[in-house]
């Protein structure tokens, strides 16, 4: 059984200076991906990136709320991450499997930051991985284009560390 992961879609990252590739599409695919999950009866967990407290990610500021235009039903798990990988220094490991999830999928942003860095743990720590091939993006950098950092990850993380699947393709 599969549980649907959603990193980081956070107000300071879909409304901040840098515009993140495609955010509306992903956005709507996430919500689908929700919609989905809710269907088969499959745990929806919802990371929220945080720093410490008094700086612009602390937990309290509206920076690191979820963007508004995630379509929740209020029976997500939202959990609070400080590292990259959202199994580092957090739960997550362990509450999949109290859902009995032997897989996860994984979906959000940013996707060279948190989303590789989990698609990578996933399989260490024994989960099945998939990644969404259109649900995760990230802004435009110095080196290169985030649509090009996108289709990088796709191409790296399929195989050794997970599947690269388009969500109209995946099915919980």
């Amino acid at each position: 059984m599969y549980a649907l992961l959603v990193l980081d879609i956070q107000v300071g990252l879909v409304h901040g200076p840098e515009t993140p590739w495609r955010c509306d599409a992903m956005l709507d695919t996430v919500n689908g991906l929700m919609d989905q999950a809710r269907r088969a009866g499959a745990g929806i967990f919802l990371a929220r990136h945080i720093g410490p407290a008094g700086s612009p990610m602390a937990p309290d500021s509206p920076l690191t709320r979820l963007a508004p235009q995630l379509k929740l039903s209020g029976n997500e798990v939202v959990f609070e991450k400080q590292r990259p990988n959202a199994f580092a220094q957090t739960d997550l490991a362990n509450s999949l499997r109290s859902v009995g999830a032997t897989g996860v999928v994984i979906a959000g942003m940013k996707t060279q930051y948190c989303v590789d860095s989990t698609c990578r743990a996933a399989r260490d720590l024994g989960f099945d991985a998939v990644l969404i091939a259109d649900g995760h993006t990230c802004s435009d950098t110095a080196a290169l284009q985030a649509k090009d950092i996108v289709a990088h990850h796709n191409a790296t993380l399929h195989g050794p560390f997970c599947q690269v699947i388009k969500a109209e393709d995946w099915c919980f």
